[in-house]
């Protein structure tokens, strides 16, 4: 049997869209209170009955999200300009060597707007 779990991370930053078109009000410096999901997919163990243990997957992705918060995010490498597309990747790239299992990370900017990026 093969499953799928996912826990959210929250943190609290500002950035601006440099290369958002002229006149965009995503080119001022806002803020958001982001809402980030890890999502794994593999098979369920037959002792333990999960994927995996959310403790683990807390540890793991727990401290690179909490590097993001309250910073302005475009002046960590990487992210210089952080759209939903390039947070979720740029985090993408940081849990997957850590988490074999990961299949997507979801950025919510907004509780109406959200980002899913699934490697490439």
């Amino acid at each position: 049997m093969n499953a799928t779990l996912a826990k959210t991370f929250t943190f609290e930053a500002a950035h601006r869209l440099p290369n958002a078109p002229e006149g965009n009000k995503c080119r001022r410096l806002h803020g958001h209170s982001f809402g980030i999901d890890v999502v794994v997919s593999g098979p369920v163990d037959p002792h333990t009955g999960w994927v995996m243990d959310f403790a683990e997957l807390k540890a793991v992705a727990g401290p690179i999200v909490d590097a993001l918060d309250h910073r302005f995010l475009n002046e960590i490498e990487g992210l210089e300009n952080p759209t939903s597309e390039v947070l979720a990747r740029w985090l993408w790239e940081r849990l997957r060597p850590k988490l074999p299992l990961l299949s997507a990370v979801i950025v919510k900017e907004t509780c109406t707007a959200r980002c899913e990026y699934r490697g490439e």
